[in-house]
């Protein structure tokens, strides 16, 4: 059913995302996607070329009357984020996404889609392959690894591009142009512990906890979700509490960048409390769905037996551990003042996992204000010292100012206005596009962002909207024609 996708109009922009979705292309795997876009571009005839980092930058000359217009770069990122329900067999790295059409909307089979950002990919080989579309001068940069680290914003050497405004094609919301961003940081901690051995008299359980939306880390949360690492630290808190419970095994999310949907963990519970055990984990699981029944009312717990595990995590680092993760921060800090719905500062407590004597903790930090973010990221540094843990702040990048008497901004409001007979909403968005880091290299350049509308993204709930693909598409080709001079 994944070719019935074809069909839609506009007809060349969903025929390129569907041979998108035939290429595995995760983030920090993408030399296929890579060399199809290398292949793409030579077969058109046009100058294409991999720059030393990964991104794919493709050149297409001005249409005949349009070359005293301004040079545009179409700007999208080739990679996606490789999520999928516990019960999906996929190999992200070998298998293709497979596709269907539900109503209005377009969704893949118990994995993420990937438009994000494989419509704007699939907009921009629209683009370069038209004959008939006006433009002037184009330059596609297509990134590399920009769900796990900007990679390809970042390592993209000044000088490389030539023109003077930037389209990314990378927002959500249909109708709405984007002219700022969050910056963003991590933090990560290594907090180490000794293995010991069970005790005697002691019985094995796996506590399960799924069923959360997740979603991306910084559109998604200001609604409420649960994260899955935060509300299972909690659990094992408690079950340690009135049980003595202890834990041998931890493993909650994989993305730095989505809110973590499961989380799991083996613990182990003296036999004569294994009853008692299992109430707290019932009584815990109703009042659970009960704080989360609106934003999440998917949510599971279950403890079921197990095997005996060889070790458990020393006793003090456990009560440590414990206390550091519901002591973090997580969700949204603040709002951004005069400014509606818009979330200035929030975090995301992504990946929880022990092995082998440490537990690895991952946290990825967003913000508007550069020194919110860092003031916030210090204080969770604290925590999980405090805990016992070496931590790490790293991978900062920097947010995007916006610039409200954009000339590129007026130009397309106008375009919007004269082609749909309304004028598009103008916005600051909570997460980490390219353009602040782009533009730290090439501070000349105008930029916006725009693209279809996507909802829950990062996540197996992915969805893009199949009409707003459309007046995407018509919003794109309008506005280059109507480049400024």
């Amino acid at each position: 059913m994944s070719d019935e996708i074809k069909k839609l109009e506009p007809k060349e922009v969903w025929k390129n995302f569907y041979a998108l979705t035939r290429i595995p292309r995760p983030s920090k795997h993408e030399d296929k996607i890579q060399q199809f876009m290398l292949e793409f571009g030579d077969e058109l005839g046009l100058d294409t070329r991999r720059d030393h980092v990964g991104n794919i930058i493709i050149s297409k000359p001005a249409t005949a009357g349009m070359e005293d217009r301004k040079g545009i770069i179409l700007q999208a990122h080739l990679d996606m984020v490789p999520q999928k329900n516990t019960a999906t067999q996929h190999d992200f790295e070998k298998d293709p996404i497979s596709t269907f059409i539900d109503g209005e909307w377009v969704r893949a089979k118990g994995t993420t889609l990937g438009s994000d950002n494989g419509i704007g990919v699939a907009a921009i080989m629209t683009v370069l392959a038209s004959k008939d579309l006006p433009h002037g001068q184009i330059e596609a940069l297509l990134t590399c690894d920009e769900e796990t680290g900007m990679t390809g914003a970042e390592g993209l050497k000044p000088g490389v591009l030539k023109g003077d405004i930037l389209l990314n094609l990378d927002s959500e919301d249909e109708g709405e142009l984007y002219i700022g961003c969050a910056g963003g940081v991590d933090v990560s901690a290594d907090l180490p512990y000794k293995q010991v051995e069970v005790p005697p008299f002691y019985v094995p359980y796996r506590i399960s906890l799924t069923g959360l939306r997740g979603g991306h880390s910084g559109l998604d949360i200001n609604l409420g979700r649960g994260n899955a690492n935060k509300i299972l630290a909690r659990l094992l808190s408690e079950v340690a509490g009135k049980t003595g419970a202890r834990m041998a095994h931890f493993e909650g999310g994989n993305l730095r960048n989505a809110i973590p949907r499961e989380a799991f963990a083996t613990v182990v519970v003296p036999e004569s409390k294994k009853e008692e055990f299992k109430q707290v984990v019932t009584d815990f699981e109703e009042n659970a769905k009960l704080m989360f029944q609106d934003a999440d009312p998917g949510l599971m717990i279950s403890a079921n037996a197990t095997k005996m595990p060889g070790h458990i995590i020393e006793e003090n680092v456990q009560a440590r551990f414990y206390s550091a993760l519901e002591a973090l921060p997580n969700g949204m800090i603040s709002m951004i003042k005069d400014v509606d719905d818009v979330v200035e500062t929030s975090t995301n407590l992504a990946i929880v996992k022990s092995k082998d004597g440490n537990i690895f903790i991952a946290c990825l930090l967003r913000s508007s204000v550069d020194k919110s973010k860092m003031d916030l990221s210090d204080q969770m540094s604290k925590i999980l010292k405090d805990a016992g843990a070496k931590t790490e702040i790293s991978g900062a990048y920097p947010g995007w100012k916006p610039n409200f008497d954009s000339p590129i901004l007026e130009t397309m409001k106008e375009v919007y206005r004269v082609k749909f007979g309304k004028t598009p909403e103008v916005k600051v968005i909570h997460a980490g596009l390219e353009c602040g880091i782009l533009g730290s290299n090439y501070p000349n350049w105008d930029m916006i962002s725009f693209g279809p509308t996507i909802r829950h993204p990062h996540s197996p709930d992915e969805k893009v909207n199949i009409a707003s693909v459309g007046l995407f598409w018509e919003f794109l080709a309008e506005t280059l024609k109507h480049c400024p001079k």
